[in-house]
């Protein structure tokens, strides 16, 4: 199992910025990718970023040119710095990582979610 603690919201103006922090533990030797999902009032869950061990990332097109996700392989920590936010951005933040592994049974693929933090941008 990998447990996940997040941190870094708050409440912002427009135009400001914030830096998320979410920390895995555990079983984190399976850890292949982290990223960062949100839901906002009334919408599903929608991704923000991801990033795997090995540095590739994916942005959602809202995030691009002013989120950028970081993932620290030795603390297994993962970073959503957030500038310029926009109202828009409000919503609850959530962290995902997902775990990879073989057996001699097959492969296995497992995602873990955070408890979440609330990011309000008011404008």
């Amino acid at each position: 199992q990998v447990q996940l603690v997040e941190s870094g919201g708050g409440l912002v103006q427009a135009g400001g910025s914030l830096r998320l922090s979410c920390a895995a533990s555990g079983n984190t030797l399976r850890l292949r990718a982290m990223g960062w999902h949100r839901q906002a009032p009334g919408n599903q869950r929608e991704l923000v970023a991801y990033i795997t061990s090995d540095g590739s990332t994916q942005y959602a097109d809202s995030a691009k040119g002013r989120f950028a996700i970081s993932i620290d392989n030795d603390t297994h920590t993962a970073y959503l710095q957030m500038n310029n936010l926009k109202s828009e951005d409000t919503a609850v933040y959530y962290c995902k990582a997902e775990t990879h592994w073989k057996e001699y049974s097959g492969e296995y693929l497992e995602n873990h979610w955070g408890q979440g933090t609330q990011v309000t941008v008011s404008s």
